[in-house]
């Protein structure tokens, strides 16, 4: 706060100055006023630079937003600057970032193709953008390939093709690339984020005795301290492999006091493997950190429900509308054609909702032949077995992948978007329509990649 005020004061003698007009001054200030995190006065002073924009203004109010999470805006921005100068290589890794943290896929594909045709894909910085724009979105091979084809690497490109793998869930790969890394020719030290990815990956893959060597090493043959994420995914990598109340042991004995991802983990491994006692201790340390996140008491809810205990979960539910917390609603959404398609539980609102419905219909007596149960303890309600059937069955990801499977032609991969997390009975379905089917199907929720193929997952995280 301290700096932002100061260049505050700094801005206002540049203007007294008479310096204002002045493009390489404003671009400066740009840049400045989004690395403080201020990004309505770096849209201001860019807003005043006018027709004088040059490639600098461009590329800092772009940079700026990425920096500030508001990654729609910056492709907006980046569609903007095309219509006035040339994409540099910094443009193009800036809105790759965007284009990955968003999932967009297919603009990515069309901002890698831009970049083919200004030949700078073979840029490092370009390059690793878009290592890390396929990883994230799900599209590995994609991945891979541009990693194979750079003519030279730095840390950010190894970390951005060992995170793809972690994503995946790949602990192999993410292994092996992460011993080519550190023990090969190269012989790039890892930094904190390489580790952090490489606990995930076998976190995901329930690579326990693996995953705690590289912990315990992390100290000793690299030189980083372990942090909250490292501990997180001790944590997560315990807990997913049932080793939940050793997870709770290790906790006790963390040096640093634990975070909200740590006790996250801790209560998702609680609700995974029905510890509903230490859950509900994971939770109350949740809920001292942070008491308005509605998704700690969902689980806590859901965790109770799963185990039965219907009146401790209405206790919760009842608690969340007392102090004012209300439930993130659920969407599902899956581009066609250049437009965004976003279904939410028991959506009849879209115009081909008939046809929808004849494909769900043909889908579940499909599915039940082939040995599909719903898994109605993840029903939020005491109901009759077959309402919780129901319930189950129109969450927002299968109606949205069930218009995937009408308006997506053969072969095409379908990808769906969540904004929380995909539940236990949509997993195992999509899992059996994956095989009826014949598609590939990716879903990312929240917490990761589901690559679908052929009744498996690449993930660990449902059993």
């Amino acid at each position: 706060m301290l700096r932002l005020n100061l260049g505050r004061q700094l801005h206002s003698f540049i203007v007294r100055c008479g310096y204002k007009e002045d493009v390489s001054v404003a671009n400066g200030l740009i840049d400045f006023y989004g690395k403080c995190g201020d990004i309505v006065s770096s849209e201001m002073v860019f807003s005043r630079i006018g027709r004088r924009r040059n490639v600098v203004s461009w590329c800092s109010m772009l940079a700026a937003l990425v920096q500030n999470h508001e990654e729609e805006r910056a492709c907006m921005v980046f569609l903007q600057a095309r219509r006035e100068v040339e994409p540099t290589d910094f443009m193009i890794s800036s809105v790759l970032s965007a284009c990955a943290e968003l999932g967009g896929l297919e603009l990515g594909r069309s901002i890698h193709a831009l970049a083919v045709k200004a030949c700078v894909e073979e840029n490092i910085f370009v390059g690793s953008a878009l290592v890390d724009l396929y990883g994230k979105c799900g599209s590995v091979e994609n991945a891979e390939q541009v990693f194979g084809e750079m003519p030279e690497r730095n840390l950010v490109t190894w970390n951005a093709m060992i995170g793809g793998y972690a994503h995946q869930g790949d602990v192999d790969m993410a292994l092996r690339l992460f011993e080519e890394m550190t023990l090969g020719s190269r012989g790039i030290a890892p930094s904190y984020v390489t580790l952090v990815s490489v606990l995930s990956a076998c976190s995901r893959a329930g690579a326990v005795e693996r995953g705690m060597q590289i912990f315990e090493a992390m100290r000793l043959n690299y030189g980083i301290e372990p942090g909250a994420e490292h501990y997180a995914c001790v944590v997560d990598l315990l807990g997913r492999s049932g080793l939940v109340d050793r997870a709770y042991e290790f906790i006790k004995n963390m040096p640093i006091r634990p975070t909200i991802s740590v006790w996250g983990a801790l209560l998702g491994a609680c609700k995974m493997h029905g510890k509903t006692k230490l859950g509900k201790i994971a939770a109350e340390k949740l809920f001292e950190l942070d008491h308005v996140d509605s998704g700690n008491h969902v689980v806590l809810s859901n965790m109770l429900a799963s185990a039965g205990r219907w009146e401790e979960a209405t206790v919760v539910r009842k608690e969340m509308k007392d102090i004012g917390i209300k439930k993130n609603v659920g969407y599902s959404w899956i581009a066609v054609k250049n437009r965004i398609h976003v279904f939410q539980a028991k959506d009849s609102s879209h115009e081909r909702n008939s046809e929808i419905q004849a494909m769900l219909g043909k889908l579940r007596g499909e599915m039940k032949e082939a040995g599909y149960v719903p898994d109605t303890n993840l029903s939020l309600f005491d109901l009759e077995d077959e309402e919780k059937a129901y319930e189950v069955w129109y969450h927002s990801e299968k109606i949205a992948l069930a218009f995937g499977l009408i308006a997506l032609p053969q072969g095409v991969p379908i990808r769906i978007t969540k904004n929380l997390r995909i539940c236990g009975d949509c997993h195992s379905a999509i899992k059996f329509i994956s095989r009826i089917v014949g598609r590939e199907i990716i879903v990312r929720d929240n917490h990761r990649f589901h690559r679908f193929k052929d009744g498996c997952c690449s993930c660990k995280d449902y059993w």
